[in-house]
């Protein structure tokens, strides 16, 4: 089986002509890829429901279920792995997942709204600037440490950014869940960590863009920095010619009247072509989309109905399978070591009290009481999706080694659990009730 698994990728055909006729289903790509769906949907969902007394936002679930049916638990029986999750079906599974990634975060642009971030001002500018720059120091710190211990030999520039990155970024799509479990989104807390998380979230890709351009560039730094400028043309013309162009088509939506077929249409091949254009240039597809939802107008019912008509079908269908494929490759029986175990404990405290002190820090020299400082700071802390985002991306480009990501993943994992239980037990809501 090994030895040909090359005329096995090969030959992998569609779909079978059913079981009656000699075909198992499970060695054809369609009917593998349904039974692979529903595996990682019954999991990540009981995972959900079992959290769900904790009051946990599904990412969490959702993390754990794809590491519990990746190589750390169920996938260390051979059999298992070759018959459900066979190698030479990674790359469909893969293929619908980034699907589903591209559309989640063409969301996460359409729901920015950089209005709500004015009317917040400087105050959640400066959170969200010392809620980047203090942990982005500490990961720089945390990647020389881990560059002479597990992960020697790796290009020394993008290694040190992706850590930076992964250390202060803030998953602002996790975050809205949360904000909104907690009922706290109508609050200034609330609405103030959304608008720091928010230009976190931006300068994040941002930073996200460059680490990929210094990984994919080889040895000439040169390619790096065509890379970065084609970035830059991309994002002017998005907003230049493209926004433009959708204001008037949301302008041409109305209220009380449905959206245009051919307008849904238009959109929904924008995301695609600038996933397509921002990989051409050697940034992640995923960039696109982001810039792409970002031009999108936030005024009347057409980001709405984007919204409505594409939310269930990718964050219910196509994310988990993100997950599940991020599970696939981490394996935590590769952090085993007691210097393993001991970095892991480092990285978390350094993401922790980067991210927790910068903000509480800066927030309460803005005069945000004690109490509400400490909050965002634990609100900031959240990971989630982004991080995975980001950890994926430096595993495919490998920055990242198998030990490295694995220590990332566990770390993300721990910093959005205890967000919920934290802020529960901090900020009681009651304390200031709203008339």
């Amino acid at each position: 089986m090994a030895g040909n698994s090359t005329a096995c990728y090969k030959l992998m055909k569609t779909s079978s002509n059913g079981a009656w006729q000699g075909d198992n289903p499970i060695h054809f790509a369609f009917p593998l890829l349904i039974l692979q769906i529903c595996i990682v949907l019954i999991v990540t969902r009981s995972f959900a429901l079992l959290l769900k007394p904790l009051r946990q936002p599904r990412v969490v679930a959702e993390i754990i279920g794809g590491i519990v049916l990746g190589p750390s638990v169920i996938g260390r029986s051979k059999s298992y792995m070759n018959t459900i999750f066979p190698k030479n079906s990674t790359p469909v599974l893969e293929t619908v997942a980034n699907i589903g990634l591209l559309f989640f975060l063409f969301m996460v642009g359409l729901e920015l709204d950089f209005n709500a971030i004015k009317r917040t001002g400087r105050k959640a500018l400066a959170i969200a600037a010392a809620g980047i720059t203090l942990p982005f120091v500490a990961g720089i710190g945390v990647a020389f440490l881990l560059r002479s211990t597990i992960s020697k030999g790796v290009d020394y520039g993008a290694f040190l950014v992706f850590m930076g990155v992964a250390l202060s970024i803030t998953a602002f799509p996790v975050l809205a869940r949360i904000l909104a479990e907690l009922k706290l989104l109508t609050r200034d807390v609330g609405q103030m960590a959304m608008s720091a998380a928010a230009v976190n979230d931006v300068v994040a890709w941002i930073l996200l863009a460059i680490a990929v351009a210094l990984s994919g560039s080889g040895k000439s730094p040169v390619v790096a920095v065509y890379v970065l400028l084609c970035g830059v043309a991309f994002v002017a013309f998005m907003m230049l010619a493209v926004r433009p162009l959708m204001a008037w088509m949301g302008r041409r939506s109305p209220d009380n009247e449905p959206v245009s077929e051919l307008f849904i249409c238009i959109t929904l091949v924008g995301v695609l072509a600038s996933g397509f254009v921002t990989d051409a240039i050697g940034i992640h597809a995923i960039f696109g989309a982001f810039v792409f939802g970002l031009t999108i107008p936030k005024e009347g019912p057409f980001a709405g109905m984007l919204i409505e008509k594409i939310e269930d079908f990718v964050g219910v269908l196509l994310l988990p399978l993100y997950f599940a494929s991020s599970g696939l490759k981490t394996n935590i029986s590769t952090v085993s070591s007691a210097q393993s175990w001991g970095l892991l404990v480092l990285v978390i405290l350094t993401a922790c009290a980067g991210k927790i002190i910068g903000t509480l820090f800066v927030a309460l020299a803005h005069r945000v009481p004690f109490r509400e400082a400490l909050t965002l700071g634990f609100l900031m802390n959240t990971k989630g999706l982004v991080e995975l985002i980001v950890l994926n991306i430096g595993k495919d480009k490998k920055v990242l080694n198998d030990e490295v990501f694995a220590l990332m993943v566990l770390m993300a994992l721990f910093t959005t659990f205890i967000t919920t239980p934290l802020v529960m037990s901090i900020y009681k809501p009651a304390r200031k009730q709203v008339p």
